[in-house]
């Protein structure tokens, strides 16, 4: 049945704030908010936020789109949420957390998932054994950098096994948002396959016995999957309180940011690449069949709608290392992670003798997936200053990011020869964006970058709304987005090549470095 009202609501749930975006029947953006929300650090390799931030956050920004929007009450037909991926909320039976929940930038659990995944024989620092289980059923395995859900769940049971044992249910950012709309459960399978519990085979896809009983998970506590422009329930009563919306009001499975991304980005063809730089940036693309690459730590995992395989090559620092220099310099600055236009606006000319920066400032996952690497200036003398350290901040983003971009874009099937979108909220510093173009000697387009999760979020439930008979006809909606468009300036990519190739031995050394026996690490 067609859901009453003209518009969705959309929200996108990042690292350190939430997007909202009423979105009309031709999928463009009629008004939105945006409401931040704070990130605990309260250890070494620790990560926390606390659920009803994200919700209570959502209500704010709900209110001033209702300030922007005529009968925004009546007029939403259908919610939606993206959300960060590799989270992890412990709920008990009535889906309250029973603790924070550890984000994707929680890599506590690294110690555990190293010696949990190695042994000998081992391949790139996998028992040979447990990989070729993991690599046939999963097309992957949990990260030894403790960052993905499992390594999550595993540190939880060891560490504080009085919440293990209460929690009914182990969620995602987006499992727990649906569920504090709804009252129902539910994953969709893109968060279901970063768990690495479960079988991403073509037609078998669904939870593992096998897996969860190699790592000792029960199945039970885990949400059932459902495809992501799928209707999971409509809003509670309570829930409609609060966002002051109407009860019953769909509420669709939506999926994790990286789907959203994709789908926003409008690049849905197979083989397709496009470029997502948010607080942590990634290369990314549908396929038609699983891809994985062991050695530089990137595959397909099994997108929120429908099981296609997208391709995602994460690096680990993008936006967020431009905001940490602009908080460096002005304490007192507000948001981050960001475009910062104001900060990077006056950057001067590029010298040669610019220091190098290597973006590693929370590990890295793709082409080396080691959490304990971290960032660096190599080159500082007396005579830099800080548009230095600005201009090489942006120039190591756009290197790193073709350091990942260059083992991708050898993968069969990859589409070498089109432009490449470019979205995620520091896709808007221009900057940024031309450097990456140079840096790939690529045109890179910039369409509604900010709001492309939200975008992407909006195109699973146009079905729903009777506005497209599938995901990917709305989404063809967003290929001829109006925006930037930067070509590569010949002579910054010939001194980006030199500088880049310059940047390769002194990335190896510090790798190198930073990979010492634990009696002499820096950490």
């Amino acid at each position: 049945m067609m859901a009453k009202g003209d518009l969705i609501l959309a929200a996108d749930f990042g690292t350190s704030g939430v997007k909202i975006g009423a979105v009309g029947p031709d999928l463009t953006l009629l008004a939105t908010a945006i409401e931040p929300y704070p990130l605990s650090l309260p250890g070494p390799d620790c990560a926390e936020q606390a659920p009803q931030d994200w919700w209570n956050a959502l209500v704010r920004g709900v209110a001033r789109l209702d300030s922007k929007v005529p009968d925004l009450k009546t007029r939403t037909g259908a919610v939606v949420f993206c959300a960060q991926m590799c989270g992890l909320i412990c709920a008990d039976k009535d889906g309250a957390p029973l603790r924070p929940a550890m984000v994707w930038l929680d890599k506590r659990s690294a110690p555990l998932m190293r010696r949990l995944v190695g042994g000998f024989p081992a391949i790139a620092g996998y028992n040979l054994g447990l990989a070729q289980r993991w690599i046939r059923i999963a097309n992957g395995g949990p990260s030894r950098n403790g960052m993905d859900p499992t390594g999550k769940m595993l540190w939880i049971k060891s560490q504080e096994p009085d919440i293990y044992d209460r929690t009914a249910t182990f969620m995602d950012v987006k499992d727990w948002l649906v569920q504090r709309a709804t009252g129902q459960i539910a994953t969709t399978a893109d968060s279901a396959n970063l768990t690495w519990l479960m079988d991403t085979r073509r037609g078998r896809e669904g939870w593992s016995p096998l897996l969860a009983k190699t790592l000792g998970i029960p199945l039970d506590k885990l949400p059932p999957i459902v495809s992501g422009e799928a209707e999971v329930g409509g809003l509670t009563t309570a829930a409609a309180a609060q966002l002051g919306l109407r009860a019953g009001t769909k509420v669709i499975a939506g999926g994790g940011d990286v789907s959203a991304a994709a789908i926003g980005s409008g690049a849905v063809a197979d083989g397709a690449l496009h470029l997502s730089v948010s607080s942590s940036s990634w290369v990314s693309g549908f396929f038609d069949r699983r891809v994985l690459s062991v050695n530089k730590a990137y595959a397909t995992i099994t997108s929120s709608v429908g099981f296609r395989p997208l391709l995602i090559a994460t690096q680990e620092s993008g936006g967020s290392a431009l905001g940490w220099l602009a908080k460096v310099a002005d304490p007192m600055r507000l948001g981050n992670g960001e475009a910062l236009q104001d900060f990077y606006s006056d950057l001067g000319d590029a010298k040669p003798d610019d220091p190098y920066f290597l973006p590693w400032l929370a590990g890295e996952r793709v082409p080396v997936d080691e959490e304990r690497l971290r960032g660096t200036f190599y080159g500082l003398s007396l005579r830099h200053d800080q548009n230095a350290l600005k201009r090489s901040l942006i120039e190591g983003v756009a290197l790193n990011t073709r350091w990942a971009f260059s083992v991708v874009s050898r993968q069969r099937g990859v589409r070498n020869d089109i432009a490449i979108p470019m979205v995620g909220g520091a896709a808007a510093n221009p900057w940024l964006a031309q450097a990456i173009a140079d840096a790939l000697n690529r045109q890179i387009c910039v369409g509604d970058a900010r709001f492309s999760g939200v975008l992407g979020a909006a195109a699973m439930a146009a079905p729903a709304m009777g506005w497209a008979y599938s995901v990917w006809q709305a989404a063809e909606k967003f290929q001829n987005q109006s925006g930037p468009v930067y070509d590569p300036q010949p002579d910054r990519v010939a001194q980006l090549d030199e500088r880049y190739e310059h940047l390769s031995g002194i990335r190896r050394a510090m790798i190198k470095l930073y990979r010492r026996p634990a009696t002499g690490q820096i950490r």
